[in-house]
């Protein structure tokens, strides 16, 4: 395998075949370039995201500051998809999760379980939804407003929920609620930024400040995913990793491989594989078949069907922290050599986990899954106009199911 070494972050794969690509990584560079910033195309996420955080941080931290006012330890999140993943996905991988506690379900038995594993004297509750008008967000935040009106014996108990929502009455439900008292404070959900790129927007901040990590490091953060955007953003595909990620990822399509299994070593991702699942997913369609695991417990279930000589249609994406230890790098040595005599494999190497590499990190998997969809177009022919969003960042496909929902509670 070849290394392409970057600061904090290192990819490992096959790049004999890499150039044969040039002009189809040109062009999904110049694609992106010239739709980011631009109203309705969903790459707000590209600079002006960071950029606006920077600004507003000192706010954001001190809603975090009136939201614990001195006695409360514990935050539980209410949302779904990226209004969830995103933010679950930070939290676990730095280690702050103890305190943090998500909810995504509808049905009675989840949300006893859930309201019981709180302690309800030292937790607060964020909604986090950009329409305001999520319907599964929306049920879990009326039946938390019931339980914490009963424990508190108070019908007014506006200060016990933050929301982040759209910026707009008009557009989000739950910032009307804001806007009459219903909840005490609020952040915002920016627009054109889909949910599965919003991990850098104020649910995830706030959280972060909540549980007590330093301003100065979030700004750490957010300087390292602009320069990390910066370089994601070079045509050169010699240079650029997440290029390179996704060219492999385009190969191994055409190869005849649509199963792209993407291997986590280590619990601090057990909340990235949620958020890798949908951010892949929801971008990439079906032309490639996302899923993900956690390491090396996977291996006692899904080894003996992965290496089976049979298995034609996979292909291998392992992500580790450097090893320090010789036990850990045995075992990874050991697994990426097997999985890779038989399937194509890359290789991403974190040097930590800290706010700076995960920042670089989170931005090489947006454009890693960007880049992979578009050239995989580009090669059947399927050219987005400049002036509409690219289907990676759409996702009309979800309407589909909550339509039917919708039907289902008229009737």
């Amino acid at each position: 395998m070849a290394e392409t070494m970057t600061k904090n972050v290192t990819l490992k794969l096959d790049m004999s075949n890499l150039n044969v690509y040039d002009e189809n990584a040109r062009i999904a560079v110049e694609t992106v370039k010239e739709r980011a910033g631009k109203k309705g195309q969903f790459l707000n996420w590209i600079g002006i995201l960071p950029e606006n955080q920077m600004q507003t941080i000192d706010n954001i931290y001190e809603t975090a500051e009136k939201a614990k006012a001195g006695k409360y330890t514990d935050l539980a999140v209410l949302g779904i998809g990226g209004s969830r993943h995103t933010t679950e996905s930070m939290i676990r991988m730095i280690g702050r999760e103890a305190n943090v506690h998500f909810y995504s379900s509808v049905d009675s038995e989840s949300f006893r379980r859930f309201i019981n594993s709180l302690d309800l004297a030292k937790t607060q509750f964020l909604v986090v939804s950009k329409s305001g008008g999520t319907i599964e967000t929306t049920v879990a935040y009326e039946n938390a407003k019931k339980v914490m009106q009963e424990y508190l014996e108070r019908e007014d108990v506006s200060d016990r929920f933050i929301a982040m929502t759209d910026v707009s009455a008009e557009k989000s439900n739950l910032r009307r609620m804001v806007n009459a008292g219903d909840i005490s404070l609020s952040g915002c959900v920016h627009d054109d930024v889909g949910g599965r790129f919003s991990i850098f927007d104020d649910a995830t901040i706030f959280t972060l400040a909540y549980t007590g990590v330093a301003k100065e490091d979030v700004v750490s953060m957010l300087n390292s995913s602009i320069e990390a955007q910066k370089e994601f953003l070079n045509p050169n595909l010699n240079e650029n990793m997440a290029l390179q990620q996704a060219v492999f990822n385009v190969q191994s399509r055409l190869d005849g491989n649509q199963k792209h299994f993407v291997e986590y070593f280590g619990d601090a991702f057990q909340g990235t594989t949620l958020w890798e699942k949908q951010l892949k997913n929801e971008s990439l369609k079906a032309r490639i078949s996302t899923d993900t695991n956690v390491g090396p417990g996977y291996l006692h279930y899904n080894a003996e069907a992965d290496l089976d000589s049979a298995n034609k249609d996979s292909f291998f994406t392992f992500v580790y922290v450097t090893p320090e230890d010789k036990v850990t790098k045995a075992v990874l040595t050991g697994v990426i050599s097997a999985y890779s005599n038989m399937h194509p494999v890359s290789v991403v190497e974190l040097k930590d986990l800290s706010l700076t590499t995960l920042a670089k990190f989170i931005e090489f998997k947006h454009f890693e899954t960007l880049y992979t969809g578009n050239i995989l177009r580009q090669i059947d022919g399927d050219i987005t106009a400049s002036d509409v969003a690219l289907p990676e960042v759409l996702q009309p496909n979800v309407e589909i199911y909550k339509r039917e929902v919708r039907k289902a509670m008229a009737e």
